[in-house]
């Protein structure tokens, strides 16, 4: 009999310590709705008490988002746990996630606890999430480092406290398969109401034996797994979702095992957590890299000309990769356009239509041939915009063999226009120095990365950059027809969130260790 394994996307919450990847409420909205389109199980949205920004997302996709349980982390502390109700209260179907160290090193070093004052706290705070909500997450913290015993007695404790579900963290991705799985056979075995619960893991990547840890403990008896899209997170990230989920449905017959998401919205997700975050997907990145599907030898070419299932284990259909498909023109209406994002699972408001559909119309001046993955941009994109403070107004680069670069560009900036001109090494560095002047922005930049979204020469440029201030990093992205527009697009954006968060900081964000 196949068992169901509930899948906990953390993207929204772990995925967002990525350096760089940080988001603001209306991208995380957006992520949380496809995720509920991809079938998630939970969806971890944020740590409410952490800023006003967090707060503000787990409360909008608690209230907005239907299908997967909404849930917050909190720390084993109390103020945590009441500003996590105060995120979720009045959903339909929630969770308080709250956690705390078991591990000597951390007790010690960290926390300051000796075993039975963490086992006492966490007790307690189980047992006041269980007065505010009836589904309660406990982790230990760095279970993996835990005493095995101690680690059990805990466990227990928790369960009879009422904790639904039981998460025991990899935090550092220490372990290995056959020891991960031995523990959680372990905690299944010897902690007497075990059953009570969904045992469920959280593994990191430090290693690179996230996913297979994590499909151990599958194996173990687990019936949860965490994990994020494309493997985003902390450090080395986190058991990627894709890989997962296609383990288990491609191998049911060695696990037993599967998951309710609906695999063919994998390859639209992953694109959309890309886009949002700016972090690249690898080419050679398993179910989702761009090279997943692609086969150069000739002895593979052969052989899947004759028959797929020579050298394809999964098809690309299964996680919603299909030939682009011309979808629109310039000569469509705006019904047509509403119609076909409704179709592509975006549900807008008439005003983010109205600007996603002045984009569009734009776009198809310039390039003949609309593809889903162009109106997938213009989505992420216009819609979920923040408010800037600097725009883009217009700009102009001389540029050639014998000549310096030079850029003017115009920025609106708070609301007032102002011009400027400047040179560099070639015309993207003319106008990034330029809006630099401007600005007057101390930021390093640390990466920039140009990919093409489509086929042809017409295609849309994506250009990726991430930004270094004062300890911050953030992603920018855009796109265009023209690269240099594009490239102007993805560092004001990277500048407008420095500017965002910056802001938030302000109003109090705290930076805690998580699991």
């Amino acid at each position: 009999m196949t068992r169901m394994i509930r899948i906990f996307d953390t993207t929204l919450r772990d995925g967002e310590q990525s350096p760089g990847a940080s988001m603001n409420v209306e991208e995380k909205l957006m992520i949380a709705k496809q995720l509920a389109r991809l079938g998630v199980d939970i969806i971890e949205a944020g740590f409410a008490f952490s800023s006003p920004g967090d707060f503000e997302a787990v409360r909008r996709i608690a209230q907005e988002v239907e299908g997967p349980v909404v849930c917050s982390l909190a720390r084993a502390r109390r103020e945590d746990i009441t500003r996590a109700y105060e995120a979720l209260k009045g959903a339909p179907k929630v969770r308080i996630h709250t956690f705390l160290s078991t591990s000597d090193i951390h007790l010690k070093h960290q926390f300051r606890m000796t075993r039975e004052e963490a086992k006492q706290r966490a007790v307690e705070m189980v047992q006041m999430a269980r007065t505010y909500v009836e589904d309660v997450e406990f982790s230990p913290m760095d279970a993996s480092r835990s005493d095995p015993a101690y680690l059990c007695e805990v466990i227990e404790a928790v369960i009879a406290a009422g904790a639904g579900t039981v998460n025991i963290p990899d935090t550092v991705g220490y372990t290995n398969p056959q020891e991960f799985g031995a523990l959680i056979k372990r905690i299944k075995d010897s902690v007497p109401n075990s059953r009570q619960a969904v045992i469920s893991v959280h593994c990191h990547n430090d290693l690179g034996l996230a996913v297979a840890n994590s499909l151990a403990a599958v194996t173990a008896g687990a019936g949860q797994v965490e994990c994020t899209i494309n493997g985003i997170g902390e450090r080395a990230g986190n058991t990627s979702l894709e890989e997962i989920v296609m383990g288990l449905r491609t191998r049911k017959d060695w696990y037993g095992a599967d998951t309710q998401v609906v695999t063919e919205e994998i390859s639209k997700t992953s694109r959309l957590v890309s886009k949002i975050t700016g972090m690249v997907i690898q080419p050679n990145k398993a179910i989702v890299g761009a090279n997943a599907f692609a086969h150069t030898s000739g002895i593979h070419q052969d052989g899947l000309l004759k028959d797929k299932t020579t050298y394809e284990i999964m098809r690309p259909e299964s996680i919603g990769l299909e030939q682009n498909k011309l979808v629109m023109g310039k000569l469509s209406g705006r019904h047509a356009f509403r119609q076909r994002l409704e179709d592509l699972g975006y549900k807008l408001t008439e005003e983010d239509v109205n600007r996603a559909f002045e984009r569009f119309k734009r776009l198809a001046d310039q390039k003949r041939e609309i593809y889903e993955e162009d109106l997938e941009v213009i989505v992420s994109e216009e819609v979920a915009k923040m408010s800037e403070r600097v725009v883009l107004k217009s700009f102009q680069v001389e540029s050639g063999t014998n000549k310096v670069p030079h850029a003017m560009v115009e920025l609106e900036i708070d609301g007032k226009l102002v011009t400027h001109s400047g040179t560099g090494d070639g015309p993207v560095d003319a106008v990034y120095r330029t809006i630099a002047a401007m600005t007057q922005t101390k930021s390093k930049l640390l990466m920039f990365g140009v990919n093409a979204i489509t086929g042809g020469t017409d295609a849309q440029g994506e250009v990726s950059v991430r930004l270094e201030e004062e300890g911050r990093t953030v992603s920018g992205h855009g796109a265009d027809t023209d690269i240099i527009t594009a490239s102007a697009r993805a560092y004001l954006n990277a500048l407008n969130k420095l500017g965002y968060f910056s802001s938030k900081q302000a109003e109090g964000i705290q930076k805690v260790s998580l699991i």
